[in-house]
């Protein structure tokens, strides 16, 4: 990675003193991703120029590395010319992702550049579900018949491999494009070239439909280590791949979406970097003010226990203590579970076994936890307020506990991403349980 620092200031002078063929030179010995990272560093007028230097093939490749907002500004600046070519040397996975973040007239302009073939693919494309497989796959990849022999299927890997997305895998399927294997390309080397296809086939792979979820191709990639994930119609034909590079930029986005939501937050569906004041402001306001509500279950706990308050104030000290500890144990457990349900470390069916996992795990920190109030309780208020403290911080953190696990099973059962079950929810929610587990305590043993 290319010091931006050190680098930006040499290509704008360099572009000052109009040296452009060393321009020309130093910006071809650089990665496509520094070459972005570069141009976001630029002032608008610089980065055209600079854009306008690079390689025509190198410029699309560069132009997928941008920022969306990076990527619009360009386009505005760039002739139809220099903006078609680019489109028709995207990949079309790229293309599709960076279509679907414009608005309607922005794309229909983009689109009247394509060429006919461009033009049926991009929609083709777009026409699936926004979060959808088919959104992201590319129809770029390399298959050949099993009658062929090795030598023949070389020869058109050869061929063909260029404009595929990766040949990494080739896929072999019959003459109605029906998925039948997905061959490393290392067999095909080591193979006899005389031996047909058909004898080096295993019949075993790994396929996800187009209509499935971008995250599921995203375990299976992960799961069983694959290059290229191939995409298959309800019939078994195979009309596109995913590949490892699309669902590394997937697994961030989704990681950086559950953080956003752990939060309390509606996801951002740009970089913090590109985002306004308003957007930011909208995306937590609905949260914020749905939890303020919540809050005041808390505070009509309280006034509910005045009267026991007025009647034993050294109750009051303990409030804070005993609802951060519930907060706390809540959101560590919750956080565990989102987790483990998003990398299928948790069997839905079978949430009794987290479920009772967590309980036992429940008494073992609020017993720890509850000796520690006893403490606490004895040097504040003496052994009845000990007693208070230690049994309602036992019985707190162990339903603090469960509520953490609970509450992300039973939003997966409902289809629902448990990642909402965000750790302010889970606190908001501990601390009315938890303040009525202390009072009603309070009231027994005190006889108040």
């Amino acid at each position: 990675m290319i010091d931006l620092d050190l680098l930006a200031p040499k290509i704008q002078e360099l572009i000052e003193t109009h040296k452009w063929s060393e321009l020309r030179q130093l910006l071809s010995e650089l990665p496509a991703p520094d070459i972005a990272g570069l141009l976001a560093a630029l002032d608008k007028s610089s980065r055209v120029l600079v854009f306008r230097l690079l390689r025509r093939q190198l410029s699309s490749e560069v132009f997928a590395y941008l920022d969306s907002s990076h990527k619009d500004a360009l386009l505005k600046d760039l002739t139809d010319t220099e903006t078609r070519y680019i489109l028709e040397n995207l990949s079309p996975d790229d293309r599709t992702d960076f279509l679907e973040e414009l608005p309607g007239q922005a794309i229909q302009r983009l689109m009247n550049l394509l060429s006919p073939s461009d033009l049926w693919e991009a929609k083709r494309l777009l026409g699936y579900p926004e979060e959808s497989v088919g959104r992201l796959m590319t129809p770029d990849y390399v298959a050949v018949n099993p009658e062929w022999t090795i030598a023949r299927a070389l020869e058109h890997i050869r061929r063909m491999g260029k404009d595929s997305e990766t040949i990494n895998v080739v896929y072999v399927t019959d003459r109605s494009w029906k998925l039948l294997d997905a061959l490393d390309l290392r067999k095909f080397i080591l193979a006899d070239p005389e031996d047909k296809v058909s004898r080096i086939m295993d019949y075993s792979f790994v396929s996800i439909t187009a209509y499935e979820d971008r995250e599921k191709a995203v375990r299976l990639i992960q799961h069983y280590d694959l290059y290229a994930l191939p995409v298959l119609d309800s019939q078994g034909i195979l009309i596109g791949i995913v590949t490892v590079d699309d669902v590394m930029d997937i697994a961030e986005e989704e990681v950086t979406e559950d953080f956003q939501k752990g939060a309390a937050m509606e996801p951002l569906k740009l970089s913090y970097r590109d985002a306004t004041t308003w957007s930011l402001y909208r995306k937590r306001i609905v949260w914020l003010t749905a939890l303020l509500f919540v809050n005041l279950l808390s505070a009509g706990v309280i006034a509910a226990y005045e009267e026991t308050l007025a009647s034993a104030i050294a109750l009051a000290f303990f409030i804070p203590l005993l609802m951060g500890s519930g907060g706390n144990v809540g959101t560590q457990s919750s956080t565990l579970m989102v987790r483990a349900i998003a990398t299928n470390d948790v069997d839905l069916g079978q949430w009794f076994r987290p479920v009772l996992r967590e309980l036992s795990t429940g008494l073992l920190l609020g017993a720890t936890m509850g000796i520690a109030g006893w403490f606490l309780g004895v040097f504040k208020g003496g052994i009845e307020i000990a007693v208070v403290v230690s049994t309602a911080m036992l019985s707190i953190v162990v339903v603090a506990n469960l509520i953490g696990v609970v509450i992300p099973l039973v939003l997966s059962r409902l289809k629902v991403d448990p990642a909402v079950a965000s750790s302010p929810l889970i606190s908001s929610i501990s601390d009315v349980t938890c303040l009525m587990i202390y009072f009603i305590i309070a009231s027994r043993v005190l006889g108040l």
